[in-house]
């Protein structure tokens, strides 16, 4: 018998064997739920308002990592991180620290919403509501109360909150371009801005030739004389959107508050949302006497002081169209 091992000693090599094995094995099961499962690029979408827990749901299911708890625990050992809303793009084979620096940095793809100059608040609206990726309803924003520009949205965003910084912006350069505008900018308040600028946008396409258009539009209010702007005609017809036909005689006289052939002074609002070089050109036009001007035919205009040469300048334009 005294060749035999006590059972006590021969027990504790086994537990500790097992435990050992335990260790190893734990190991092995940690090292790997530390390298992401997925083989190839994945973009995942973070709610607003997401908790970190959610935010494991959605990277476990995205197939993004192995272990919802060992994600958790690496996030609570960071106390400043800080968790945004947004799309990550996240490359194949990433280690779970990777993912995780890659979500301190907030969202790595872009959703931006394009506002052109000249674009009208209603066919805003309608861009906007026609998103996918924006939430909640939304009226008809004011005209000329949004700047043109690009506008980053995260998923699931409100429409409205888009809507709110677009407005935003609108005012802050507004207020800016105000404080710096030439002693020749005949306009009293800054809402008089944004309306002639809104007819300067749509009057044209050159900015070279806006701060012209601006003068002349200037000259024209110096003398009472109207201002003869084709597109505040259409703006009460159409809300902005193309009319689809030659200006109508009925369409010409008609009586509102914002045609400028049958009324003198500025129309009664904006009839678009302008450019920043639109409203700099109200705010700083030319020294100009000119108080005509007409389509050139190559995309510009020519200016003219008195009716005279317009008269003669939009025959020569009539007649070139007919060769």
């Amino acid at each position: 018998m005294s060749g035999q091992k006590p059972p006590s000693r021969w027990l504790g090599r086994l537990l500790l064997f097992l435990l050992l094995a335990l260790v190893f094995l734990g190991g092995i099961a940690f090292n790997r739920a530390m390298v992401t499962p997925n083989n190839k690029e994945l973009v995942v979408t973070i709610p607003e308002g997401s908790s970190f827990g959610k935010t494991a749901r959605i990277l476990k299911e995205a197939g993004v990592i192995r272990s919802e708890n060992v994600f958790l625990w690496l996030l609570h050992s960071k106390p400043a991180f800080m968790l945004r809303a947004g799309d990550y793009r996240i490359g194949a084979s990433r280690s779970l620290s990777q993912v995780i620096d890659l979500l301190s940095h907030g969202p790595n793809v872009r959703h931006i919403f394009v506002v052109p100059e000249g674009m009208p608040s209603l066919e805003v609206h309608d861009r906007l509501m026609a998103e996918p990726l924006l939430t909640g309803e939304i009226a008809v924003p004011e005209e000329g109360s949004l700047l043109p520009d690009g506008y980053s949205f995260t998923p699931g965003e409100k429409r409205s909150l888009v809507i709110a910084r677009m407005q935003a912006a609108m005012q802050k350069m507004l207020h800016k371009l105000w404080s710096e505008k030439s002693p020749l900018a005949q306009v009293k308040t800054p809402k008089e801005a944004i309306i002639l600028a809104s007819i300067v946008e749509k009057e044209t396409a050159l900015p070279e030739e806006r701060p012209i258009v601006a003068a002349v539009y200037y000259n024209r209010l110096a003398k009472n004389m109207r201002l003869q702007a084709d597109p505040t005609i259409i703006y009460p017809i159409t809300h902005g959107y193309p009319l689809g036909h030659p200006i109508l005689r009925s369409e010409l006289q008609a009586h509102n508050d914002y045609n400028t052939y049958q009324m003198t002074g500025l129309p009664k609002g904006a009839i678009t949302n302008p450019g920043r070089q639109s409203i700099e050109a109200v705010l700083h036009p030319a020294k100009s006497e000119a108080l005509y001007f007409v389509a050139n035919g190559k995309g510009g205009h020519i200016f003219s002081n008195n009716l005279e040469d317009q008269n003669r300048h939009v025959r020569d334009y009539y007649a070139s169209k007919k060769n």
